[in-house]
C-alpha cells in the first residue's frame, strides 16, 4: 500500500480574511503561535512581493513520538482568498489554504495531499494508516485552537489584554524534542 493520504480539514474561526491570511502566510511565526505542531521555522527564500517563491524549511510534529523535516514553498500569490503550496522532504504534495468570508467569521479550508516519504511512515503505513490519520486531526484540531488564540492577541488592544489570552496548546513528547537536537 502507498504511503499517500489525502486530508480535508475546514476551520471556522471569528476574523476577517485578511487576519487568517496574515496570520498562516507567516510562515517563520508558526513554532510561537503553533508549537504544538511547529517546533522549527527556517527561511531558505524570501518570498516575492505576491508571497509567492517564499520557501521555508520546517520541524513539525503531531501527537505520536516522531518529527517530520520538510520544505514548504508557496507556489501562487498569497491573498485574502487563500494560496497553495508544495512539500519536500520527509512530505511530499501540495497544499492549499482557501478562505471565505462568512459574516463575522472565516470558514478556512486546508486540502493537504501529500506521500510520507520517511521511512518510518512509509514503512508502516499498511498497517497504522488510521493512526497517522488520527495524529493528523490532532494536529489540525491544536492548529485551529490556536489560531483563535492567535487573532485574539493580535487584536487586543493593551498588553493586559495580551496576557489575558491564555498560551496555545504545547507540544508531546518534550523530552524527545531535546534529545533530536543532541
Amino acid at each position: 500500500m502507498a504511503a499517500d493520504y489525502e486530508f480535508r480539514t475546514v476551520w471556522r474561526v471569528a476574523g476577517t480574511a485578511e487576519e487568517v491570511r496574515d496570520v498562516l502566510a507567516d510562515g517563520p511565526s508558526l513554532p510561537r503561535w503553533w508549537p504544538a505542531v511547529y517546533l522549527s521555522v527556517d527561511t531558505l527564500d524570501e518570498a516575492d512581493e505576491s508571497g509567492r517563491g517564499g520557501e521555508v524549511v520546517m520541524v513539525t510534529k503531531g501527537w505520536l513520538p516522531y518529527t517530520l523535516r520538510w520544505t514548504l514553498r508557496v507556489t501562487e500569490p498569497i491573498t485574502d482568498t487563500g494560496y497553495a503550496l508544495t512539500a519536500s522532504g520527509d512530505l511530499v504534495g501540495t497544499g492549499r489554504w482557501t478562505f471565505e468570508q462568512d459574516g463575522p467569521e472565516v470558514v478556512i479550508t486546508y486540502n493537504w495531499r501529500v506521500s510520507a516519504i520517511k521511512p518510518l511512515l512509509r514503512w508502516l503505513t499498511w498497517l497504522l494508516r488510521p493512526v497517522f490519520a488520527a495524529n493528523h486531526r490532532w494536529a489540525m484540531a491544536r492548529g485551529e485552537e490556536s489560531l483563535r488564540l492567535e487573532l485574539r492577541r493580535r487584536r487586543a488592544t493593551s498588553e493586559t489584554e495580551r496576557r489575558r489570552v491564555p498560551p496555545p496548546p504545547p507540544t508531546t513528547f518534550r523530552w524527545l524534542i531535546g534529545r533530536q537536537r543532541a
